[in-house]
């Protein structure tokens, strides 16, 4: 069992996340271990969880960051974890890796997916709260957001055991309600293409404003210009979607991980929470 330490409490309703952002120097390479991956165009070769993958050095750090697309790991570039690396490391662990003490190895690799998703709920919930639209259910929000929290901060048994799917779900009442309430505001038709498949849609210059895209399928569809304000995009799936000189400011739930999956350039809008890609192109 890890030693007693002091929780440390997530930042309410901040609106630039910071907690809620990677930061790869207090974290144990939690993904570079924890998580399973298969040899295919994201990975050079098979990796079992909770086995640390061969790039990984002594710090911690990886061996081949500058090249991970050129050496085949392209996935790794894409991967975003909401900063549950560093919650785990530092907070849930108190500061104890799992090669300093291999007794808790295996339990660390298995809270580590659990704080990614609810760390995920917190994005979503935060984003929520600092959006005008929602004043008429924000206490619910509020309320949500807490009970969220409140689970981050277990012990590595009571994450461990946390039914996230059941929790989810009642986080997905109140991001459903977000959505209609910010969407309802924007004017003429707004298009439902929610879990629609669009794998290689042609959508340049396409206004998208207001649309529903929750769980679509946009793999490598052409959206150059589009216009994606207030675009519903929770779970939308962007691998190689075109992005060159689209603009998502204010995209609804749009996350890292996400962009990172996408192309894009310097013309490419993107909301103040997130990073532009370095692999992105100049225009």
């Amino acid at each position: 069992m890890p030693p007693e330490r002091e929780r440390v409490a997530l930042p309410l309703l901040q609106d630039d996340r910071a907690a809620l952002r990677a930061d790869c120097g207090n974290c144990f390479g939690l993904c570079c271990v924890a998580l399973a991956f298969s040899a295919s165009s994201d990975f050079a070769r098979n990796k079992a969880a909770g086995k640390p993958c061969g790039n990984l050095r002594a710090d911690f750090r990886c061996g081949i960051h500058r090249e991970l697309p050129a050496k085949g790991y392209r996935g790794c570039t894409v991967y975003d974890c909401f900063g549950a690396g560093q919650h785990v490391s530092q907070s849930t662990f108190g500061g104890r890796d799992w090669r300093a003490d291999p007794a808790t190895a295996q339990q660390m690799f298995e809270v580590f997916p659990v704080m990614r998703q609810l760390h995920e709920l917190l994005w979503y919930l935060t984003e929520a709260l600092t959006l005008p639209q929602t004043k008429p259910i924000r206490s619910d929000l509020r309320t949500c957001l807490a009970r969220t929290e409140e689970l981050a901060q277990g012990t590595p048994e009571a994450l461990t055991g946390t039914d996230v799917a059941a929790h989810r779900q009642d986080v997905n009442v109140l991001l459903l309600r977000t959505s209609e309430l910010v969407r309802k505001g924007v004017g003429g038709k707004k298009k439902d293409r929610r879990g629609a498949d669009l794998f290689g849609a042609r959508l340049k210059g396409a206004d998208l404003r207001g649309a529903n895209l929750r769980g679509a399928y946009l793999i490598a569809a052409d959206l150059r210009d589009a216009d994606l304000r207030t675009a519903d995009l929770i779970g939308a799936d962007l691998r190689d979607a075109d992005l060159r000189g689209a603009d998502l400011t204010g995209a609804l739930f749009l996350t890292q991980t996400q962009v990172n999956a996408a192309r894009g350039d310097a013309r490419t809008k993107l909301p103040g929470t997130l990073d532009r890609p370095g692999h992105w192109s100049a225009p």
